[in-house]
This record gives structure tokens, sequence and C-alpha cells, in this order.
């Protein structure tokens, strides 16, 4: 009878535990929900649905995309921070809803409380150009212009409260120089605006290759990474400036996410970026591809977060 107890006892036991260790040992094995906080064909759309299909593909399980929008991105971020913290729902993240707007409006989540850091797949260089036969030749003399010509001095970058636009006006106000910023909805129109005559300097990505091309001339990098195409040129936070945020897009998930997770989507993005198929894609959009695993990413969306923190208080920025 008591040998009977002890054996039920230890079957049961191990009953219970069973399920955790398969789980454990064996992520994923059930389908994986992947949230974008973005539209359908938009750059997050795009690259949500190929991180879907080939680290699906690699991983042997299906990865569903759910567009969950609004609030400039923060309610589907939001919906991955409140996620059971087991690896079957992450979603995208990129610079804005993370680093700077949680910053100037109430989220529903905090950073760096309720997200775990996944992995980045995609930095992008954000350089500060004028156009070439414009007679500033160096981010010296654009100051000293806007010093010595309250206002007169515009400029505009692609999206308007997002990192470009704060350490801008941050580099503006280090100086005690006052220019006026002339929105415009995305790179391509700011470009367009700047080659135009319409403004003076623009911070964009499109700035590469129309340096490239010789329309355009660069003077600094607002991020922090070297420009490819002007080496030379400085980077905001070395030049003494308070911000040069890194511009990425990225995977998150809830807080809490266990080891075993972390580990499997560090092997299998590294993967999925190195494929001739993500390749392509990045190609066809003009993206950098930048792969950094969690330990890395999170070192970044923490650095970033509250050097925005000190930096949009500073300038007033709401």
């Amino acid at each position: 009878m008591i040998r009977t107890l002890k054996t039920a006892a230890l079957v049961l036991t191990v009953a219970i535990l069973l399920p955790g260790l398969a789980n454990a040992a064996g992520y994923p094995n059930k389908t994986i929900t992947f949230i974008c906080p973005y539209s359908a064909g938009g750059g997050g759309d795009t690259s949500s649905r190929m991180i879907a299909k080939l680290a699906g593909d690699i991983m042997g399980v299906k990865i569903n995309v759910e567009n969950k929008t609004g609030g400039g991105a923060t309610i589907g971020i939001g919906a991955v921070s409140k996620a059971k913290p087991d690896g079957y729902t992450v979603g995208f993240v990129s610079t804005s809803p993370i680093t700077i707007r949680p910053h100037m409006m109430k989220a529903p989540y905090h950073p760096l409380n309720d997200l775990t850091y996944i992995s980045q797949f995609v930095a992008s260089n954000q350089p500060l150009v004028v156009k070439a036969d414009s007679p500033f030749k160096s981010l010296q003399d654009v100051i000293s212009y806007a010093k010595a010509n309250p206002g007169k001095l515009k400029w505009s970058t692609s999206v308007q409260r997002g990192g470009p636009h704060v350490a801008v006006e941050a580099m503006f106000k280090a100086d005690g120089a006052k220019a006026t910023f002339v929105p415009f909805k995305g790179g391509s129109k700011v470009l367009a605006a700047l080659l135009g005559g319409t403004i003076d300097v623009a911070m964009i990505s499109e700035g590469n290759k129309a340096t490239l091309d010789g329309q355009t001339r660069i003077l600094a990098e607002g991020t922090p990474m070297k420009n490819p195409v002007t080496p030379g040129a400085p980077i905001l936070t070395d030049a003494g400036y308070p911000i040069a945020p890194a511009i990425f897009f990225g995977i998150a998930g809830p807080a809490g996410l266990p080891k075993e997770v972390l580990d499997k989507w560090d092997e299998v993005m590294a993967k999925v970026v190195k494929s001739e198929e993500f390749k392509a894609l990045a190609a066809a959009r003009k993206w950098t591809l930048d792969f950094a695993g969690h330990a890395e990413f999170t070192k970044t969306v923490k650095r970033d977060y509250m050097a925005a923190k000190t930096t949009i208080a500073d300038i007033g920025m709401k």
C-alpha cells in the first residue's frame, strides 16, 4: 500500500513537471503571434511578415502577424507588453514609440519596465545634409549662421518629434542658435524641399544616396553609427551635442521572457538577417541591416531612452 502511494505520488510529480520541462527545452512548440503596430504595406508590416515567414520556417512553427495600429504604434506595443511572458507573443518595435514618444505622451507601457528587447535587425543612418552647392561647408558653418541670423535658417526631417528632430533641436539649443523647423511627411518630400531651396538643411536617411548622386553634402551624422558615405562627418555626440539616437527596427516581447526564448531568437534572427530573401527586401527598401541580439539591443534602448528623457525635458518639446 505504502509503495503504491509512493509510486502514485512520483507519477503525479512527474506529470506536473514534464509540461514545463518540455516547454523550456522545446521552445517553440506552438504558433507564435507577432504583433505589428503599423498598418499593412509599410516598412514595419513588410519586415514583420518577412520575419514571420523566415523565422517560422527556421523554428518549424507558424508565426501569425497581427496588425494592431493606433496611438503612434503605442496600441500594438502595449498589447505586446501585456502578453504572457512565454515567448508566444512578440512584436515589432521602432525608435520613436520606444525611446522618444513616451517622454511626450502617456503610453500604455513603460519602455524599460514592461518590455524585453529581443533583437534589432535594421539601423539607419541619419545624415545632416545640405545641397551640394550650399555655402555651408561644415556643421560649424550652419551653427554660426543660425546664431547670427535667428530663425532664418530653415530645416526639416522626415518625422516630426522623432529622434532626429530631437537631436537637431538639442544641437541648436546647446549652441544658443535658433532655426525654423518646417514639417513635411516623409524623407522624400524633405529631400525635394531641400533641393528646391525651400529649406537649407535636412536630417534624413535619404541623404546618403543623394550625396552619392552628387545632390547633397553630408555635414554630420545624427545616429551613433559612422556614416559610410562620409566617414569623416562628425557624429553629433562626438561633436559635443546631447544626443544621437539609434534609428532602429527590432523585436520585443513582454517583460520577463525566459533565457531559452531569448537564446532561440538570437540564434534565429542572426540567420534571418543573413538570408538572401531578407537582404533582398532590405535592398529594395533601402534599409541598412544591422543585427544586434538581446543584450546589445537592450543596452541601446536603455542608453537612448535615458538620453532622450533628459534632452526632451531640456528643449521643452511636447
